[in-house]
C-alpha cells in the first residue's frame, strides 16, 4: 500500500470511474463532493435514463457509488469545497471546506472530474421564449418529468399532442463564443423522444436539427430506432423564433432540406442544451494553476494519445472538466485517470539509484 493520498475532486461518473480505479490498484483515495450526496450531474438533475441503453439512472449509479462508499482506504468528503492550494507535486496541500470547518491534507496527485453545466438558453436566446412561455422547456426539464411517469404540458397539464426538440441550443454557436459541439445533444434528444412515445404513444413528436451527430452505435441503437419503431421525425432546418399563438407555440424558420420557410404549432418546445465548462471545473482550474484550451476548458497535452494529462505535474483530468464528452468518454477517461495518478504516485515513491 501506498501511502500518498490522491485526491479526485468531483464525485459524478468520471470521478467515481477515477475513485473506484484508485482503490482497485491499492492506493489511497480522498474523494471531494461539493453536494450531499454522490452521482454527479446524473443525479441532481434528475436523469430519468442513461444514454444510449437507458439504464435507470438511479440504479446505475447507484453501482457506481457502491463500488467506492464503505471501501478501505477511502476517505470520502462530501459538502466539501477545495478553497486553495499550495506546493506541487507530490507534496499538495489542498485546503478543504466543509461545514464542519477548515482543514488542510496533503496529496500526492490530483484528479479534477468537475464536469459540466447546462447551457441557459434564456441567456443568449431569447428568440426561444425560454423564459417567456411555460410550454418551451429544456431537456433537463424534460428528464425530470420523464423521471415522474408523466409528461404533460406545464401550462395545461395535459398530454401534449404535438412535441419539437430544436436542436444544437448553446453549441455550434459563434455568435455567443461557444463554438463546440456538444456532442451528446443528438442522443438524449433522441432518447426522450423515445420516452415521450412510451408514455405519450398518439404524441406526434418531431426533431428539428442542423446535421444529426449519432456516434458510433448511437446510429443504430438510438436514431434508426427512433425513426423506425416510435415513428419519430427528423427535420432538418434552423429555427429562428419561438412565438405564442393561442394556446400553442409556434415554431418559426427555414426547412433547410426543402429550402423554404416553415411555421409549425407545438404544445410543447424542448430545447437541447449542450454543455458548458462547470463553475467548478474554472474553480480548480484557477486553484491547481491549470490552463485552459481555447474554448475554455482545462487543457490537455497529449492530444488523442493522452486525454488525461494536464500541464501541470500530477494533476490529472477526467470527463467533461476536459470538454463536452459523453457518458461512455466520461467512464474512459476516469479509468485512465486513476492509473496515470496511480503510475504517478508509485513513480515518485521509488527509491532513487
Amino acid at each position: 500500500m501506498n501511502g500518498k493520498n490522491i485526491m479526485v475532486i468531483g464525485g459524478g461518473p468520471a470521478g467515481l470511474e477515477s475513485a473506484a480505479g484508485i482503490l482497485d490498484l491499492g492506493y489511497n483515495l480522498i474523494l471531494v463532493e461539493k453536494r450531499e450526496s454522490l452521482g454527479g450531474t446524473p443525479i441532481s438533475a434528475s436523469y430519468a435514463a442513461l444514454t444510449p441503453d437507458m439504464e435507470d439512472t438511479e440504479v446505475a449509479m447507484a453501482r457506481m457509488v457502491n463500488s467506492v462508499v464503505g471501501k478501505e482506504n477511502a476517505d470520502i468528503r462530501l459538502g466539501t469545497s477545495v478553497v486553495s492550494v499550495e506546493g506541487s507535486a507530490p507534496d499538495f496541500l489542498v485546503t478543504l471546506e466543509s461545514p464542519s470547518g477548515v482543514e488542510i491534507v496533503n496529496v500526492g496527485s490530483v484528479i479534477v472530474a468537475t464536469g459540466f453545466k447546462h447551457f441557459d438558453p434564456g441567456r443568449e436566446t431569447q428568440k426561444y421564449g425560454y423564459y417567456e412561455y411555460d410550454d418551451v422547456i429544456t431537456l433537463v426539464d424534460a428528464e425530470k418529468m420523464l423521471k415522474s411517469g408523466e409528461f404533460v404540458r406545464p401550462s395545461t397539464g395535459e398530454k401534449p399532442k404535438r412535441i419539437c426538440f430544436i436542436q444544437c441550443v448553446g453549441s455550434r454557436d459563434r455568435q455567443i463564443g461557444n463554438q463546440w459541439c456538444s456532442k451528446v445533444c443528438c442522443g438524449i434528444a433522441t432518447k426522450e423522444a423515445i420516452e415521450i412515445k412510451h408514455l405519450v404513444p398518439d404524441c406526434t413528436v418531431i426533431v428539428f436539427y442542423i446535421d444529426m451527430r449519432m456516434y458510433g452505435f448511437w446510429e443504430d441503437e438510438l436514431y434508426w430506432k427512433a425513426q423506425e419503431e416510435y415513428k419519430v421525425n427528423y427535420i432538418r432546418g434552423i429555427v429562428s423564433e419561438v412565438t405564442k399563438r393561442g394556446d400553442t407555440v409556434v415554431v418559426k424558420g427555414e426547412d433547410t432540406t426543402m429550402g423554404r420557410p416553415m411555421e409549425v404549432e407545438m404544445d410543447m418546445v424542448i430545447l437541447s442544451v449542450g454543455m458548458e465548462p462547470s463553475d467548478g471545473t474554472i474553480a480548480m482550474a484557477e486553484a491547481f494553476n491549470l490552463p485552459l484550451e481555447c474554448h475554455g476548458w482545462i487543457e490537455t497535452i497529449g492530444g488523442a494519445l493522452n486525454t488525461v494529462q494536464t500541464p501541470v505535474n500530477g494533476v490529472f483530468v477526467a470527463g467533461a472538466a476536459a470538454g463536452p464528452a459523453d457518458l461512455e468518454d466520461s467512464i474512459s477517461m476516469g479509468g485512465a485517470a486513476a492509473m496515470k495518478a496511480c503510475a504517478f504516485v508509485r513513480r515518485i515513491s521509488l527509491p532513487t539509484v
